[in-house]
């Protein structure tokens, strides 16, 4: 009879079980959204046709940690300084929204964070544009199959060099983003990679669209 009584004495409340299980669910949340991955919302048409306004995307931190950014990843990226103004509206700003968006169940989006393509990483020589209109990194064409059809990229010219810990980045919607082309006066419109989050690695939403974003 007493070590019936002790076992039922050193059984585990329901409730405390599922309190266990509910923190550590959420423990493990908020470490895999700060050094591993992270979902965000596309708030704007600058990457389009690769990105759409609204699309929700998955960004990885850990593969940026270990292998660094190349030219032509698509990465996310807090603004280096002045370069959204305000700012664009975040869905998510509500007291509930923001807890959600603290443990990873909701993309984030601080509203001061922009995703753009690396055009020039260190040591690049980058300028706009040679005798056909293109944009060329050390006097070679850069690619455009990725740019939305139709868009060219001489609506600004210029000749930059990109220093060690920086990058150049440009929209593939060439004609409505505001990159690192318009932000020239501010250290070249070079971002620092330090303010990188990490690279986008899918699509999550819309279901359609659903996929990775590079070759």
């Amino acid at each position: 009879m007493g070590e019936r009584k002790n076992r039922k004495k050193k059984r585990p409340s329901l409730g405390r079980e599922l309190l266990t299980v509910v923190g550590t669910a959420l423990v493990l949340s908020i470490l895999v959204r700060t050094f591993l991955i992270q979902a965000f919302y596309v708030p704007s048409a600058s990457m389009e046709d690769t990105l759409q306004e609204n699309d929700r995307i998955i960004v990885s931190k850990i593969s940026t940690r270990f292998t660094g950014i190349d030219r032509s990843n698509v990465i996310v990226f807090h603004d280096p300084g002045g370069w959204l103004g305000e700012g664009f509206p975040n869905p998510y700003d509500t007291p509930v929204g923001r807890v959600l968006q603290a443990v990873g169940i909701v993309p984030s989006n601080s509203g001061n964070d922009l995703v753009k393509r690396v055009i020039g990483v260190a040591n690049d020589q980058v300028e706009c544009c040679d005798s056909s209109g293109r944009v060329t990194v050390n006097g070679v064409a850069i690619s455009d199959s990725y740019m939305k059809e139709g868009i060219t990229s001489d609506q600004v010219t210029f000749s930059v060099l990109v220093p060690q810990g920086y990058v150049f980045v440009m929209g593939d919607n060439r004609g409505n983003s505001e990159d690192s082309r318009f932000h020239l006066d501010k250290n070249n419109g070079m971002v620092p990679v330090e303010e990188i989050i990490g690279r986008v690695a899918m699509r999550i939403w819309p279901v359609s669209r659903i996929g990775g974003i590079e070759n």
